[in-house]
């Protein structure tokens, strides 16, 4: 009875010796996650930056008469291609031929006068000669001979100036281009001081594009070119995406560049030509200007790497094989879809891809493989 109860009690004993030991068994360690990283490496490359822009023809000429009267012929068409010097309007011309008339005649009356004053002059002069007249007769025929050639001078100037309302009867276009809205029609009573011009002509043979820039981007293209006008000259060509989302077939110029920085909105105005030899561009239109930027050496990051708090721009580095955040200045390139890095990271250095959002501070992180 003794040697059972004994043989018990060294089982119950060896029983909790196996207990204590699986007890004292280390837990399983923590397995690293897989995530996409990336090593950061200087790189050249060719960035898209895109701005909303609006079209505007080259010209953009508004059509006042420069005399009043009722119109009496619309010679063109909404919409229409014209050449310079192309009869648009033509205004009632009887008044003006009727003052032209007027004009020429008393032109011809000054000039008898003057010849019935030149001839008195000079009779005045040969009998003072004589001593037959007084020299206050001959001062007053001279007097009298500048009064005539004066009047002729005066009736000239009439004349010319008839002459000029008669040939602003008929409105001229001062420009190749496309014609716009016809408000007024014939029979309509116009003159210079019309609430809205008679047309618009547009010259659309180039199209200028106007877009803005923000302060900090000029002032990264002046760094990188060294002016404005260096900008200007190596600046490459720059693409179109019209309203509907195609893209324009042909390349613009940079022309021009604002000197002054718009207080309200911060931004700078730049203006580019566009050729529109087919005529698809038509002023008052819009669309998107497409900027080509070349980088030496820079560091690109996805958007993808990284994750915002308080307007603040994030990314994960992995180090020691855990992932540390760490804020980064950045440029957003390609619609946002890629990122510029200022400062915060440099070459060499590996940071975590996809997942940040929903990564946490010191997780371990595998390189996944591809």
């Amino acid at each position: 009875m003794k040697n059972q109860k004994r043989r018990l009690g060294q089982a119950a004993l060896a029983l909790c010796c196996l207990v204590v030991t699986g007890c004292r068994q280390e837990a399983p360690a923590v397995q690293a996650s897989e995530y996409e990283v990336m090593t950061l490496a200087p790189t050249d490359r060719t960035l898209l930056s895109t701005y909303s822009a609006t079209i505007r023809g080259r010209q953009d000429i508004e059509i006042y008469p420069q005399v009043g009267g009722t119109l009496t012929k619309v010679c063109v068409t909404e919409g229409q291609r014209v050449k310079n010097g192309q009869a648009l309007f033509i205004i009632d011309q009887v008044p003006y031929e009727a003052a032209l008339q007027t004009a020429l005649a008393n032109v011809e009356a000054a000039k008898a006068q003057l010849a019935t004053a030149q001839l008195t002059s000079d009779s005045k002069q040969e009998l003072y000669r004589q001593n037959v007249v007084s020299e206050f007769d001959l001062s007053t025929a001279r007097n009298s001979l500048l009064a005539a050639k004066a009047q002729l001078a005066q009736a000239e100037a009439q004349e010319v100036n008839a002459r000029n309302n008669l040939s602003y009867t008929v409105v001229k276009s001062p420009a190749d281009g496309v014609v716009g809205t016809l408000p007024y029609r014939v029979g309509a009573l116009v003159s210079a001081s019309l609430p809205e011009p008679l047309t618009t002509v547009s010259d659309n043979s180039d199209m200028y594009v106007y877009f803005s820039m923000t302060e900090n981007q000029l002032l990264g293209l002046i760094r990188q070119y060294g002016s404005k006008e260096e900008a200007l000259k190596q600046m490459p060509e720059i693409d179109l995406q019209l309203n509907d989302q195609s893209a324009y077939p042909q390349k613009g110029r940079i022309e021009t560049i604002s000197g002054v920085i718009d207080r309200s909105t911060g931004t700078v105005s730049l203006r580019a030509v566009f050729p529109n030899e087919g005529g698809l561009l038509h002023s008052g239109g819009a669309g998107n200007v497409i900027v080509p930027v070349h980088k030496n050496g820079a560091l690109v990051i996805p958007q993808s790497a990284t994750y915002e708090i308080q307007d603040k721009v994030y990314i994960y580095k992995v180090i020691d094989g855990k992932a540390q955040s760490a804020p980064v200045q950045v440029t957003r390139v390609n619609g946002g879809k890629e990122y510029i890095v200022n400062s915060g990271l440099a070459a060499g250095e590996v940071i975590v891809t996809e997942g940040v959002g929903l990564l946490r501070e010191g997780t371990l992180i595998q390189a996944k493989t591809k």
